[in-house]
């Protein structure tokens, strides 16, 4: 099912793309600086939940262009606690600029424990799946975590988010420690920063402003990868974490040694 959602969207997303022949014109609305809502984000959005509700329709669906409060314990008898939360497209200022690097995400999760995990990425049609206890694939490939155990040695992947004032105060940080990394990368997609954490093409990757549909499904596939995902204070992370760092757990904690020693943890 999730697979099939994926498809779905991916159909009404690249048909709209900028950066594709024939992609068609999109209709924008902005929400913040840099914040945007295109008809694919929509139209993908209702094509999943459509899905869903069809198939699962005592389950609660949280997704990010029609949130609101979820509750863990909606729903009755084996139902109950199930929750899907969406990502229709995450990277959307991307997507308008017709650069490849955004995705659909999705995770189902019994309360706030992600189950299942899927991050889809259309332009370059790479798949990034998991089911808790299954590990981690990578376009069907086992997959995991890099073997890097310090900054020094690591690539580095973040993103800024909305909140100016978190943003700047990671752009500081990274200015200390550099050049402490071998290099810094600037996905757009918090969805395929924390896939490519989990599969090893970042070694960790740091985020300061999250929603749940931008962390439920790399939560897992950064676990089931056999990493690691925290709060910048060490604190395991979860569904409603605003701020994370992921990856190989031994790059991921010289990073909070190296913040606390900046007195930035």
């Amino acid at each position: 099912m999730a697979r099939l959602c994926a498809r779905e969207a991916t159909r009404i997303i690249m048909a709209g793309f900028p950066g594709r022949a024939g992609g068609g014109q999109q209709s924008i609305r902005v929400k913040g600086r840099g914040n945007f809502v295109t008809e694919a984000d929509l139209q993908s959005e209702r094509a999943v939940l459509d899905i869903l509700r069809s198939e699962y329709p005592q389950h609660f669906v949280f997704s990010e262009e029609t949130a609101s409060e979820w509750t863990s314990g909606l729903g009755e008898g084996e139902d109950a606690g199930w929750l899907w939360v969406i990502d229709p497209l995450d990277g959307t200022h991307n997507y308008c600029q017709g650069i490849p690097y955004f995705a659909f995400n999705l995770a189902l999760c019994r309360g706030e424990e992600p189950r299942l995990a899927l991050t889809y990425a259309p332009a370059t049609q790479e798949e990034f799946f998991a089911v808790a206890g299954g590990g981690l694939t990578a376009n069907g490939r086992p997959a995991r975590v890099s073997d890097v155990r310090a900054l020094k040695e690591s690539v580095l992947g973040l993103d800024l988010g909305y909140d100016d004032k978190r943003a700047a105060a990671l752009i500081d940080l990274l200015a200390e420690l550099w050049p402490g990394m071998q290099s810094v990368r600037v996905m757009g997609s918090a969805a395929l920063g924390l896939a490519y954490a989990a599969c090893g093409r970042y070694d960790l990757f740091v985020h300061r402003f999250l929603y749940p549909w931008d962390t439920a499904a790399g939560l897992l596939l950064v676990r089931e990868g056999g990493g690691i995902i925290v709060e910048p204070d060490g604190g395991p992370a979860g569904l409603r974490s605003q701020a994370v760092v992921a990856g190989a757990s031994g790059a991921v904690e010289d990073f909070l040694r190296l913040a606390k020693g900046k007195g930035r943890g």
